[in-house]
């Protein structure tokens, strides 16, 4: 009797042990990991009640002095964990020590869970045994916001809810809100946060770029086009569309943003006309102008007017820097980098670095322009300047500057305003006053594709797109794939490793092991 006593407890201690286990390593075996957990502490349980008689006798004489620290003991331990776990769930905190703080949201998947003002339900439907790495990930959104619910589903083993979504693919996420649904076959920070963009904001913004005068491309995917950025915007829950403006004659009324990336060739009056009735009726206008060409004349003054009528100078001139930042990315003087942003609403909190190919200068007017003042919100470093001379430039591929003629550093070369519209009313009596809003950048060379490698540059892009577009709640840093940290190694690397692990170290410690032996016999 006494023996089958003595072995319900280390049963007990077994059950407990393989629940714990089963809890951690099967995270969707969870009620058998319960049922094991329950079945070892009523067999522990039992095990006490059947020690009474050895219990009684700890508590008489000189073992009741001790008994009683002992029990002591364990209690004041046991409260001190109860109160970690208390304080654990109610004031949690997270650590990410990785190099690219890959454990750790970006700073736009932040702001838009931390904005949430109602519940988004997502619902993970995964395969059997792979439910783990969707709550490594879930868990990260859920720590930010408790408006952030999380359900999640084996396929095979809840048939009617996967029925019920549709679900024909392992790994997919359907995301819940305000009578929306998206949903993603992806379970990196970009896709869901995308999603949760698209069922946050609801219908998607439209964007046009203006075709017909010699304009970056939004559909080209070669180095000088901009088909990555319109693939960003759509992520960002914008729809991208071309507009020739000259055929159309106005602004379609859906447009969100017009965007007109590196024109070469001047606007007609018309097309002008178009664009001064948009920005009245509280549109949005994104324009990027490149550098003179190398005769040094105005190529769309027409244009150029347009800007300065919203209290924009653009400059006749190509911005240099001298400071050697571009060698960082292998580039000369004419490829200015910038790390300097003034305070604005498109540029909080960002810290990353942006570099402008064959840019020219931006400046705001001083005194604004009919009550239009523009921010300057892109500067290069202070060692730049905007050289005048264009045609000496070509001809030498050199230069320095004219203390006399060229503007020096830090030299502004992207601007923002804001105005109100003149013939717009808001949606409803308690909306804000729409507003008329304009970004120029001396450069459209920073769009392209051939220069998104840059660290900041297609951030910057899509703030000045949301910014333009009134969700200053998507301005932020987004999320970036974490870094390729796997080791090459040879074949010979990998056969030394191989024998080095399997047969060297085992045998040197077995025989380690047989030499003390030997001895002590």
């Amino acid at each position: 009797m006494k023996q089958l006593i003595a072995a319900l407890g280390w049963i007990g201690v077994a059950l407990v042990g393989a629940a714990v286990v089963l809890r951690f390593t099967q995270p969707d075996l969870l009620e058998w990991s319960q049922r094991l957990a329950i079945a070892g502490l009523v067999t522990t349980l039992l095990y006490t009640l059947g020690q009474w008689r050895e219990i009684a006798r700890s508590f008489q004489g000189k073992n009741v002095k001790y008994g009683s620290m002992t029990a002591g003991s364990v209690l004041l331990v046991l409260g001190i964990l109860v109160a970690l776990n208390w304080i654990g769930n109610r004031q949690n905190k997270r650590w990410d020590f990785t190099e690219t703080q890959q454990f750790s949201l970006s700073d736009q998947s932040k702001k838009i869970v931390q904005g949430l003002t109602a519940p988004v339900n997502v619902k993970v439907f995964h395969a059997a045994g792979d439910r783990r790495r969707f709550e490594d990930r879930m868990a990260e959104y859920q720590y930010l916001s408790s408006q952030v619910k999380v359900e999640y589903f084996d396929i095979d083993g809840s048939p009617i809810e996967a029925q019920k979504y549709e679900i024909q693919q392992y790994g997919t996420i359907i995301i819940e809100h305000a009578g929306r649904t998206e949903r993603t076959l992806q379970s990196g920070e970009q896709d869901i946060t995308n999603a949760m963009i698209k069922v946050i904001e609801g219908k998607a913004k439209k964007v046009y770029f203006v075709q017909g005068h010699g304009e970056r491309d939004s559909v080209n995917g070669e180095a000088r086009g901009m088909s990555q950025i319109a693939g960003a915007l759509t992520s960002d829950n914008f729809e991208t569309a071309t507009l020739a403006l000259a055929q159309e004659a106005t602004v379609p009324e859906d447009a969100s943003l017009v965007v007109i990336a590196g024109p070469t060739t001047d606007f007609l009056d018309g097309e002008i006309d178009a664009l001064t009735q948009y920005l009245a009726r509280a549109g949005k206008v994104l324009l990027m102008i490149d550098a003179p060409d190398s005769k040094g004349s105005p190529n769309v003054p027409k244009l150029i007017a347009f800007a300065r009528s919203w209290g924009f100078e653009i400059g006749n001139d190509i911005v240099l820097d001298a400071s050697g930042l571009g060698r960082a990315i292998g580039a000369g003087p004419e490829v200015p980098l910038a790390m300097t942003y003034p305070a604005h609403p498109i540029t909080t909190n960002f810290r990353v670095m942006t570099a402008f190919p064959m840019a020219r200068s931006v400046v705001p007017v001083e005194s604004g322009v009919d009550g239009k003042m523009p921010q300057a919100i892109v500067q290069t470093s202070p060692r730049s300047w905007a050289e005048s001379d264009i045609r000496n430039l070509f001809a030498t591929n050199s230069s320095t500057p004219d203390p006399g003629k060229d503007k020096t550093g830090p030299i502004t070369i992207a601007a923002a305003v804001s105005a109100a519209a003149a013939n717009a009313t808001p949606a409803t009596p308690d909306a804000p006053s729409p507003e008329a809003r304009m970004i120029v950048v001396g450069d459209s060379d920073f769009a392209t594709n051939g220069a998104l490698g840059i660290p900041g540059n297609k951030d910057l892009f899509l703030n000045m797109a949301n910014w333009l577009a009134q969700q200053e709640n998507l301005i932020a840093i987004r999320p970036v794939d974490p870094a390729d940290r796997r080791v090459q190694l040879t074949e010979d690397q990998t056969s030394r490793i191989f024998w080095l692990a399997l047969v060297v170290f085992p045998l040197a410690f077995i025989g380690m092991g047989v030499r003390v032996w030997w001895k002590r016999r």
